[in-house]
């Protein structure tokens, strides 16, 4: 359950990243696209995560190693997004309506990969 939720959520934002690259950015720090090349670079974080979602989705349900180093991937890819939009708050003082939601999102899917990862995998209705 945790790679498909994640995948869901990836590839929704990337959809929203390469579709209209201001709508997340201004969401999530309240600063409008200035340039070519911001607005390239916004489109551009929406590959990654579409291939990050489409190998989640497709690795749900397999219960090989495979499917472990994913969420171990996706684990702290979860942890450093939380980290970097949390720096981004507080140091940078970029802060739209959603990037607090962000953060937690982040967490709470770290949270999932966590427990998906654990030995007895299924406790909270995650697993691998």
């Amino acid at each position: 359950m945790a790679l498909r939720v994640t995948a869901a959520v990836e590839i929704l934002t990337a959809a929203a990243f390469m579709v209209s690259p201001s709508l997340p950015i201004a969401v999530l720090f309240g600063a409008p696209l200035e340039s070519l090349l911001d607005t390239f670079i916004a489109r551009f974080v929406g590959v990654p995560l579409i291939c990050l979602g489409l190998a989640c989705w497709r690795a749900a349900g397999d219960h090989s190693g495979a499917a472990s180093v994913l969420l171990t991937a996706m684990l702290l890819y979860h942890v450093l997004a939380a980290v970097l939009l949390a720096y981004a708050g507080l140091a940078l003082r970029l802060t739209g309506i959603g990037l607090w939601p962000a953060v937690l999102a982040h967490l709470a899917l770290a949270a999932g990969c966590v427990t998906a990862l654990r030995p007895s995998g299924r406790p909270l209705g995650c697993g691998r």
